[in-house]
This record gives C-alpha cells, structure tokens and sequence, in this order.
C-alpha cells in the first residue's frame, strides 16, 4: 500500500534528537525534584498525609 510519498513516523536522526531532549528534560526535573525547597516539600507533604490517616 503506498502512503503516496508522505513519510509516516521518525527517522532515526529524529529519534536521536528526541531522545537528548526527553533525557535533557528529565535531567532538569530530576535536579528541580531534589532540591531542598522541593525536596522539604514534598516530605513535609508526606507527612501530613501519614499522620492524618
């Protein structure tokens, strides 16, 4: 069946730059996550939710 020459899904050039950008992204998420504001939040969140139970 042809696609009338239209290219359907990725190259694998563009599968490279997907790939930096998702393990750029998650690296920022990762550094944002693990910071002390973040992290003191979270467990601060944490714990509220245990202790209410």
């Amino acid at each position: 069946m042809s696609n009338g020459g239209r290219d359907s899904g990725m190259s694998t050039a563009e599968y490279a730059v997907g790939t930096l950008a998702a393990c750029a992204f998650a690296a920022i998420l990762y550094k944002v996550v693990t910071s002390g504001a973040v992290s003191g939040a979270l467990t601060d969140i944490l714990n509220r939710a245990l202790s209410a139970a």
